[in-house]
């Protein structure tokens, strides 16, 4: 099991390097972590946007750039296509979103005749080193699906399960959160919560113990869930947390970072590969984390 970030690098760069396509590189932003993935041999990325001001810019932050390495395309829709295509012909193991809209990349990611989308739901994954510092866990989705109905949820759940299997978390523990851990039928995500509970106890679900509605305390803490008297095998113990929408994922996430200062890193499931689409506000540590845990993803696929 990957315990936390350097061990996770470490194993990156044990693989050896793998190709990213970034759509529309003309980003100061985006070619720092290109140079800084490269120079820690994370990957090898080739830039697809306006060769000009790809250079320009590099040439602004002292960064170097294979020529080679550039597909000049400045229309940045244009772009989105171009990568996208590189990884459908196997030319690129990984795509990352540059400096465009994101409607329009993933428009490129999800169109049905030459995209990467499969039959599943894309979804985001928080992915941050446990509280008690033994291991990694995963918070999903703080960053695509506003309000996902309970099919939904199964959807991004079952994403976030792959991803933890991916990272050696054998049977991940899933807390489906919500404001109470008690069933309340003016509140429907406690419904959705103890529906998929259920299903994930029929064997709808597999590769995980799931439970829910549980609050955020008793989902980490064996303290909070004793006083609770919740009996549970994930209480406690949760591997990936479950939010209901994105207003409760997205304040999670920023948390993490603002408040707890925590290292995290993310990614996007759903895709035929693992999809790099970081915010603009996320830190360089973040983007460099959310590179190295695509590489793993993609290599144990």
């Amino acid at each position: 099991m990957i315990r936390d970030f350097e061990e996770l690098e470490l194993s990156v760069k044990s693989m050896g390097c793998r190709k990213i396509a970034i759509a529309a590189a003309a980003d100061e932003d985006v070619l720092k972590v290109k140079d800084q993935v490269e120079k820690a041999g994370l990957a090898v990325c080739i830039l697809v946007g306006d060769k000009a001001k790809i250079l320009e810019i590099a040439k602004t932050l002292n960064i170097e750039i294979n020529i080679d390495s550039i597909i000049d395309i400045p229309d940045t829709v244009e772009a989105a296509k171009k990568a996208v295509s590189l990884v459908r012909l196997g030319e690129a193991d990984l795509i990352m979103k540059g400096h465009l809209q994101t409607g329009d990349f993933l428009r490129a990611v999800l169109d049905k005749e030459v995209g990467l989308r499969t039959n599943r739901l894309l979804s985001q994954v928080t992915v941050c080193q446990k509280p008690d510092g033994d291991g990694l866990m995963l918070i999903t989705d703080c960053a695509m699906n506003i309000a996902p109905d309970i099919n939904g949820k199964k959807m991004i759940l079952e994403n976030a399960v792959e991803l933890a299997l991916k990272l050696d978390i054998q049977k991940p523990k899933v807390a489906l959160l919500c404001a109470v851990e008690m069933v309340n039928l003016d509140m429907p995500d406690t419904t959705d919560a103890a529906i998929l509970s259920k299903m994930a106890e029929r064997g709808q679900i597999k590769n995980a113990q799931v439970d829910g509605p549980l609050a955020l305390d008793n989902a980490m803490s064996l303290i909070s869930a004793a006083h609770k008297g919740i009996d549970s095998p994930v209480a406690g113990r949760a591997d990936i947390l479950v939010v209901p929408n994105i207003n409760v994922g997205n304040a999670l996430h920023k948390s993490l970072l603002f408040f707890a200062g925590k290292s995290i890193a993310s990614v996007v499931m759903g895709a035929k590969v693992p999809i790099i689409m970081t915010s603009r506000a996320d830190s360089p540590e973040t983007k460099y984390l959310s590179v190295a845990l695509s590489g793993y993803i993609a290599k144990n696929s």
